[in-house]
């Protein structure tokens, strides 16, 4: 059973048993044999045993006389919090089985209840034949219809990325109100985009926008010294930040309408 189909079996299990708390049952190798699996901490969760996961677990393999590699495996796995990482055990489903029978209380029965459905479920799954010419014509006739499934997505696509091609080689830059119009955004809500995703900056009291050295040393942004006539006949000196072609081809893939545009 292919990996995609053996997890629709679990999630139908799942609903089945009316609950999302289970624990997850999944195929796994132990003692170089395939077979369903359950991750004992899980286990261990869901029957709210008050024991130490280790204490408990350890506690369990001595007594009932379970073997490693034969009932479980052992694996690291790192902490979400970091640090050193912890002893995980993957159980085959007998074992499973027999440990949530061992609790004796009512999460017991029902984890073993939930696992014999597993069991009976991954059993009765339909398991495809690849020596039938007929299905594996069939099977043959769905990956050509996927590969022209994929062509057309190619053939929409490939336009769009000429379109951002065009934009990256192109000369020049634009300042952010005009890419806006270029994205077909607001410009407010490009400007909002920009600071809040650490393209642009505005230091205490100045009167424009900076951008981050990251950004300008990616070729993203450039700053672009312009001279300003006053009303009164004075010149004044301003520093625009720019958005570069480069700059617009990776602001056109995160708003899809400037490829259309383009």
């Amino acid at each position: 059973m292919t990996d995609t189909a053996y997890n629709t079996v679990m999630a139908a299990v799942q609903d089945a048993m009316h609950s999302a708390t289970f624990p997850v049952v999944r195929e796994g190798s132990v003692g170089g044999d395939t077979v369903q699996t359950v991750n004992a901490r899980d286990l261990h969760a869901f029957l709210a045993n008050r024991d130490h996961f280790t204490t408990w677990f350890q506690d369990r393999v001595q007594q009932y006389g379970f073997v490693e590699n034969v009932d479980f495996v052992g694996f690291s796995e790192s902490s979400e919090k970091g640090g050193r990482p912890r002893k995980e055990y993957a159980i085959t489903l007998d074992m499973a089985k027999e440990l949530a029978m061992v609790e004796r209380n009512e999460k017991g029965k029902q984890a073993r209840q939930y696992f014999i459905e597993c069991e009976r479920r991954a059993k009765a799954a339909p398991i495809i034949d690849y020596s039938d010419p007929v299905i594996l014509l069939g099977a043959f006739q769905h990956l050509q219809n996927q590969v022209a499934e994929k062509d057309e997505v190619i053939a929409v696509l490939a336009p769009k990325a000429e379109a951002l091609d065009r934009i990256a080689m192109a000369e020049g830059s634009l300042c952010i109100t005009d890419a806006a119009k270029a994205l077909q955004v607001r410009p407010k809500d490009l400007f909002a985009y920009l600071r809040s995703h650490g393209w642009i900056y505005r230091r205490m009291g100045a009167a424009h926008d900076l951008g981050y050295q990251s950004k300008v040393a990616a070729g993203l942004l450039e700053h672009k010294v312009t001279t300003v006539l006053r009303a009164d006949g004075t010149e004044k000196i301003v520093e625009q930040v720019r958005i570069t072609p480069k700059g617009m081809t990776a602001l056109a893939k995160l708003f899809p309408p400037a490829a259309v545009a383009a």
